[in-house]
């Protein structure tokens, strides 16, 4: 069960509804986010709603049987809509693309992949300073230096960022400079990390666990939401399966699942999907006939050249040719 509950609500109001609530057999959880306040009851008990639907404070009772409650459908049919401002909104609906390299390597590099975004009218750029590596002697990242000289590059160009967080640490220092915090596959399921991003207003786009399943995706998301913070994007990326033909087996399926499940917008990350270069292409062009509301993926001036994850990105000509690919096929899905 959801309580929406009406704006600036006394607290005379609110303890007499948990009260009300608790009478019922049900525990309470009192969530306030960016956008609203909200209780969570988890009770197995049925009841008629009515008996607190009528109560001074409530904006509007929700049951929602699934484990994962706040960023259900069932409850919240509008869906989530994440503003960057300046223009920049990720929305069902919308078509959202994000490029850039998988790993920041230094100012020129940054400099020519923000060129060619530009170029092609992309306004926000991916690129990891903090690398998960399977390898401890694989580069792992510039660290926060290298994400100050990218966000001095990227604001001058009206760019936003996404990059990854990786530990609790780490949230506070990135914070200023960045527009949105990326969970990779790794943390899907560190709760501790998820708990965090909930006590921040930025938006946070969490990944698909390696060998996670929809409802463990939906249910990190729910740690994020049910700690405040409402701003989130489910991102597909692939599963680890017994195929040995590609990287990842990207599961096209959970993005038609998850929208139909949850209200928040689903992205779609081609590169780590397959992770072979030339497949790049034609699997993003499915994603967003399932129906993705966006795509994140790797392209580097010189992906043989780069320090990690060449073999699945992108240079820079295959990039723009994938980027009008993307915008034909979004206006042929709206068209049908």
């Amino acid at each position: 069960m959801i309580i929406q509950l009406e704006p600036n609500i006394k607290q005379d109001l609110r303890d007499r509804i948990i009260t009300k609530i608790n009478g019922l057999k049900y525990k309470t959880t009192e969530v306030a986010t960016q956008k609203g306040e909200y209780i969570v009851g988890i009770g197995k008990k049925d009841f008629d709603i009515r008996d607190i639907g009528h109560m001074p404070g409530i904006s509007d009772v929700h049951i929602v049987s699934d484990d994962y409650k706040l960023v259900s459908k069932k409850w919240k049919v509008k869906p989530t809509v994440i503003d960057l401002g300046d223009g920049v909104v990720i929305e069902e609906g919308g078509m959202a693309i994000m490029a850039g390299p998988c790993s920041i390597e230094g100012e020129e590099q940054i400099e020519k992949t923000i060129q060619h975004l530009l170029d092609n009218n992309v306004k926000i750029m991916r690129g990891g300073v903090y690398k998960p590596r399977s390898s401890p002697y694989s580069f792992r990242g510039l660290g926060i230096d290298g994400l100050k000289v990218w966000y001095d590059a990227a604001r001058k160009a009206g760019i936003k960022i996404i990059t990854e967080v990786m530990q609790v640490s780490q949230i506070e220092e990135m914070h200023d400079y960045i527009d949105i915090f990326q969970v990779g596959a790794r943390n899907t399921q560190n709760f501790n990390l998820l708990d965090e991003l909930g006590k921040v207003h930025k938006p946070v786009l969490i990944k698909r666990g390696i060998s996670g399943t929809i409802d463990e995706l939906l249910s990190s998301a729910e740690y994020v939401f049910s700690a405040g913070n409402e701003n989130l994007m489910l991102c597909e990326r692939g599963i680890r399966t017994y195929e040995k033909a590609s990287r990842n087996t990207m599961d096209i399926n959970a993005i038609t699942i998850l929208k139909e499940k949850s209200h928040l917008p689903v992205i779609a990350d081609p590169s780590h999907g397959i992770g072979i270069r030339d497949h790049v292409e034609p699997v993003a062009l499915a994603c967003i006939m399932a129906g993705a509301d966006g795509v994140i993926y790797e392209t580097h001036e010189k992906p043989e050249e780069a320090y990690s994850d060449g073999q699945q990105t992108l240079n820079f000509r295959e990039s723009e040719k994938l980027i009008n690919k993307m915008r034909k096929v979004f206006e042929l899905r709206e068209e049908m």
